[in-house]
């Protein structure tokens, strides 16, 4: 299956091993309707390169020399760097580790998720192709593991949250709950359609990037346990 608007996945490898980026090089060039456009071996050339080569997906290692994956994450998703851009980037983390600080982190500054570093192929495909449409690679309840270490003190409720519809905070909270749009349709009584412009709409008033962050946003500011 290739990508929907009917160009390749552009994938940008970052990883201080060169034989590893390699080695994924060939796993990612292999796949249907994606392709390795560069490759960087540390977190200052990572964020050098995705401004200059405007990748779809970055496959981010957490630990490098010079600045690791958390410092390049939160850089390439600095506000003016966002701006700049005509279409988004998602990142992926890569880690040995199950469920690392360093990659809640790293989520918390704009990561889509992440993956452990000896994940397969096939897994390996589907994380790229489900970041690419603004999904998260980690299981629902897994994030929430991640996010609630990281916000144990939660910050006041936004107004621009509180200036949301009736509709829309029930479809958030949704969402939050690691929901799909159809799962989400069967529990609101609505459409795909109908709940993806809702989302779109939940996304502008609270100025998230994507689904990823509407998990970050409701977890900082603990709204899955008090709504209101």
């Amino acid at each position: 299956m290739s990508d929907p608007v009917g160009e390749d996945i552009s994938v940008l490898l970052v990883d201080d091993q060169h034989l590893f980026r390699e080695g994924v090089r060939v796993i990612v060039d292999a796949q249907e309707g994606m392709a390795v456009v560069g490759s960087a071996g540390d977190g200052v050339e990572a964020v050098r390169l995705v401004d200059e080569l405007h990748p779809d997906v970055v496959l981010m290692d957490i630990r490098m020399p010079e600045m690791d994956g958390v410092e390049a994450t939160r850089q390439i998703f600095l506000a003016d760097r966002v701006a700049r851009r005509e279409k988004p980037v998602r990142v992926i983390v890569l880690t040995t580790f199950n469920l690392d600080d360093r990659a809640a982190t790293a989520i918390r500054s704009g990561a889509s998720g992440f993956l452990l570093k000896d994940t397969t192929p096939l897994l390996l495909r589907d994380a790229i192709r489900t970041v690419h449409a603004g999904n998260a690679v980690l299981a629902p309840e897994d994030l929430s593991t991640l996010l609630d270490h990281q916000f144990r003190t939660p910050t006041p409720t936004p107004a621009a949250y509180l200036g949301l519809t009736d509709k829309e905070r029930e479809i958030f909270g949704a969402v939050a709950r690691g929901l799909s749009n159809t799962e989400v349709g069967a529990l609101v009584f609505a459409s795909e359609s109908t709940v993806k412009t809702h989302v779109g709409a939940i996304l502008r008033k609270l100025a998230l990037r994507d689904r990823v962050q509407i998990v970050v946003f409701a977890h900082e500011h603990a709204l899955l346990r008090d709504p209101g």
